[in-house]
């Protein structure tokens, strides 16, 4: 077929650009929502454990979704299940009005609990129609480019947290002794942004629902789901590529939420120490770029290999350093985090035929429930104060020292394959 060694042929690039907006859409809603956490600590005086409940709700929300959102999708079509996923990110976001009426952490918990229902389907959708607009030579390579925007939106829900939202909390100030009219007008802070957030992506929402998507392989009516099923589960690849993805999205979650603790515990009040998180997303964003131009010349599982074990080793600087040098190291393991999602998503997914890719891409979007248990871990860690005189948010850093070692075993494996 002509163009077929096109990373994106032309028939295909409006689609495409369309749908890799929706990755930066989901990344501003990642990284908005983690800062979150400490801001909530601070607004409602929560321990560590009981805000992670925040990363809980989001991540448990592509957990519940994401199944039914596959079989939304094989019934209908990728087009359907984007504008499902939109709605539902919408309302969400706009549920941030009552639950600010309510002063209700609760509310909010369950507000983005929904507005994950949405992402739990646009994911489920995006990155199976990324990898079948072209060759499937080209699939992985396809899917990091289009994943690069995804820090992109990343960013902007960093900055927006940064200089909008956290700068403006009352319960920002150092030592500050928050009155009733104080927690209400923090709470109103943090509404207003998720409520402009809705109000973008009601718009994009209009968008696609005005242009033509192609009709991809991924759109199957009436297949059998227990065939599927036998099918992935002996894809040794695809189901240790699942496990895999787990943990590694527990990894990047713990990183990217606990830095603002981390940061915390030098003295370092929360409006900086998210700058420092916007500069990890910095690093991850060039090297996502950098890591889709080596895989032109180095087989991915070698370089998923590679940038694992670059990974835990600055993870493990982040445990033994306290000081800047610490946060330097945790800022260096969003340089090495960067292909890792979607290179485990393209590997997982390789050899999965067409008709079983939308369950597949369903499972492999459930294992992002790592970014909702493994916080809560962290979170009752960090809560200890001190671990054998460290201090306890250093010693943390554990549990992705962890995952990072389980990404690194995948790629060796996959890598021998090879040989």
């Amino acid at each position: 077929m002509e163009g077929s060694n096109k990373l994106v042929e032309r028939k295909f690039l409006l689609p495409f650009i369309l749908i890799t907006t929706l990755f930066a859409l989901w990344g501003f809603a990642n990284d908005i929502t983690n800062p979150m956490v400490a801001a909530f600590q601070s607004i409602l005086k929560l321990p560590a454990a009981k805000a992670a409940w925040i990363q809980a709700a989001f991540y448990g929300g592509y957990f519940t979704m994401a199944l039914p959102a596959a079989l939304f999708i094989r019934r209908y079509s990728y087009k359907s299940g984007i504008l499902l996923g939109l709605t539902l990110y919408a309302v969400g976001a706009f549920l941030f009005i009552p639950a600010a009426a309510l002063q209700s952490f609760v509310f909010f918990c369950i507000s983005l609990y929904i507005l994950t229902f949405g992402l739990a389907f646009l994911e489920t959708t995006a990155n199976p129609f990324i990898l079948s607009l072209g060759s499937k030579e080209n699939a992985t390579r396809r899917l990091n480019l289009a994943q690069a925007f995804n820090p992109m939106g990343s960013l902007m829900g960093m900055a927006v947290a940064a200089w909008v939202v956290l700068p403006n909390l009352v319960s920002n100030t150092p030592g500050a002794v928050l009155t009733e009219a104080d927690v209400t007008s923090d709470i109103h802070v943090i509404r207003n942004a998720y409520v402009a957030l809705g109000c973008v992506v009601t718009f994009i929402l209009i968008v696609i629902a005005l242009v033509k998507m192609p009709k991809t392989q991924g759109d199957k009516e009436g297949l059998s789901l227990s065939r599927t099923f036998n099918n992935l589960w002996t894809n040794k690849p695809y189901r240790e590529g699942v496990l895999t993805q787990m943990f590694y999205v527990g990894a990047q979650i713990m990183t990217w939420t606990f830095i603002i603790q981390y940061a915390g515990n030098l003295g370092i009040d929360k409006a900086t120490a998210q700058k420092f998180n916007i500069i990890a997303m910095g690093s991850f964003l060039t090297f996502r770029f950098v890591a889709t131009f080596l895989m032109k010349y180095v087989n991915s599982r070698k370089l998923l290999a590679i940038f694992g074990t670059g990974a835990a080793l600055c993870t493990l600087g982040a445990i033994c350093f306290v000081g800047m040098h610490g946060v330097i190291c945790l800022i260096c393991v969003s340089a090495f985090m960067s292909l890792m999602f979607p290179t485990i998503y393209g590997i997982s997914l390789e050899n999965v035929s067409a008709e079983d890719s939308t369950i597949g891409a369903a499972f492999l979007v459930m294992a992002i429930v790592g970014g909702s248990f493994m916080p809560l871990l962290q979170g009752k860690i960090i809560d200890l104060g001190t671990v054998a005189n460290h201090p306890a948010v250093n010693v943390s850093f554990v549990l992705p020292l962890f995952c990072f070692l389980v990404v690194t075993l995948y790629g060796l494996r996959r890598a021998k394959e090879l040989k």
